[in-house]
């Protein structure tokens, strides 16, 4: 599961359903995702603490909705960060939650369709507020 913000088991039931997301493990990868100005000042550091805190806390928001998860940070790329996981975490599925429109990162443009011409696993798009 690629989120930018942090998601609840509630987010996960509504794209996958709530007898597969109960019954799933799900690795929480949240890719640092920096602004435009941090990204070419080559200043990672708050996107990395920021990404910490989304998968910690979308981690536990699962575990309390009765699913199996666990948080990672990834990489600003999220199609780099997704391929980073896939190497330690056999996934059946990969689950991109993004906001709608004008609330994604810069970095999340395009990153649904290019996530579906690049991995073989199913890629799997829900938009949530």
């Amino acid at each position: 599961m690629l989120v930018s913000e942090p998601a609840s088991g509630d987010v996960l039931k509504s794209a996958i359903g709530t007898e597969s997301a109960e019954d799933a493990e799900v690795l929480v990868v949240a890719p640092a995702l920096n602004s435009k100005i941090r990204f070419f000042a080559s200043d990672p550091d708050p996107a990395i603490r920021r990404a910490e805190g989304v998968a910690e806390e979308t981690a536990e928001r699962l575990g309390d909705a009765g699913i199996d998860a666990a948080g990672d940070t990834g990489e600003s790329d999220p199609l780099q960060a997704i391929e980073d996981a896939l190497v330690t975490f056999d996934a059946d599925e990969i689950v991109i939650c993004t906001h709608h429109g004008a609330k994604r990162n810069w970095l999340e443009e395009g990153v649904v369709d290019d996530a579906k011409k690049r991995f073989e696993v199913p890629v799997r798009h829900f938009e949530f507020d």
